[in-house]
């Protein structure tokens, strides 16, 4: 049974910086594209960062472009999101997510992720 588990979220001001890891386990995952997501209060799971299988292919939504780095460490089966500059409307559920069917490519759709974690709050304060 695959397992993804969130950790690292918190409160923080803006400005701050955190650091979300996502733990993946499960004897049947093994190649996988990974991403985070993130929903807020009382809006729809927006895509946040992707990365591909071997961590050569990433991806972001704009709003966060040039202060979040996605990165994974593929051996642990480990998943990050650095987040720095963090912003108030950063203010959201962020949800671990992999993608264990078409990994070249990390997809920016919610329905392309077969796995999901059950989510770390990240709230930052102005």
């Amino acid at each position: 049974q695959v397992q993804l588990v969130e950790s690292g979220g918190g409160l923080v001001q803006a400005g701050g910086s955190l650091r979300l890891s996502c733990a993946a386990s499960g004897r049947t995952l093994f190649t996988y594209a990974a991403a985070w997501f993130r929903q807020g209060p009382g809006k729809e799971r927006e895509f946040v960062a992707g990365i591909n299988w071997n961590g050569g292919t990433t991806s972001y939504r704009d709003s966060v472009k040039g202060r979040f780095t996605i990165s994974r460490d593929i051996a642990n089966k480990e998943t990050y999101l650095q987040m720095n500059s963090l912003k108030p409307e950063d203010t959201a559920v962020y949800y671990c997510a992999a993608d264990s069917r078409n990994w070249a490519v990390p997809s920016g759709t919610i329905g392309a992720y077969n796995y999901w974690g059950q989510g770390t709050q990240v709230t930052v304060s102005s």
